[in-house]
């Protein structure tokens, strides 16, 4: 229905630019000559020749009409059809550009998702790491201080026991040389003495 609404107004379109360029080329002359030669009550009159250039035009007006105006009006649709498919491939394109915004946009959420979760994870272990190394070194200084305290304890005692053994040495001279010879109480007590004081040496 719009079709043939735009033919018909581009007949009538067509048929009023060829009346005013028919009209041009004869001059308005030639209307009021027409009317002075034939009948006086008109401005145009009405012989065959009116009839011929009614025919011409009318038989114009159609070979325009196929010859110009619907290739023309073909090449218009043709180009609104053109240009529509532009309009829908660029929405298209606009869409698939939102799309892969969106795709992109959920790629890197989900890189700083597992970014973080690989930092947590390595903060954990680096902690459970931390701690290990501290109960490791705390239980080495244990053992450490435990063998120096039973060296020391090793040492205390061999120590005590060559102070006893040196003791019952000095004391066996003592008393070796009490019997060797007669002593006075005095001379006792000064080997006594001397004796005590080489121990507490």
């Amino acid at each position: 229905m719009y079709q043939r609404g735009r033919d018909w107004t581009g007949g009538v379109a067509c048929a009023v630019a060829l009346a005013l360029v028919g009209w041009a080329l004869q001059g308005p002359g030639a209307a009021w000559a027409a009317a002075e030669g034939g009948h006086e009550g008109g401005l145009i009159s009405l012989d065959r020749s009116l009839i011929v250039q009614v025919v011409n035009f009318v038989i114009l007006l159609v070979i325009l009409q196929r010859l110009l105006y619907k290739p023309f009006l073909a090449k218009m649709q043709e180009r609104t059809g053109a240009i529509q498919k532009s309009l829908e491939e660029a929405q298209a394109a606009r869409a698939e550009a939102a799309r892969q915004q969106e795709e992109n946009e959920a790629r890197l959420r989900a890189a700083y998702a597992e970014a973080a979760a690989i930092r947590a994870q390595a903060l954990k272990e680096a902690a459970e790491e931390h701690k290990r190394l501290v109960d490791a070194a705390r239980a080495e200084s244990h053992r450490l201080i435990d063998g120096a305290r039973a060296q020391m304890e090793a040492d205390v005692r061999r120590a005590r026991d060559e102070l006893r053994r040196e003791v019952a040495e000095l004391a066996t001279a003592v008393a070796e040389k009490l019997v060797r010879k007669s002593l006075r109480d005095e001379d006792h007590r000064r080997l006594l003495a001397e004796a005590i004081a080489r121990v507490g040496d």
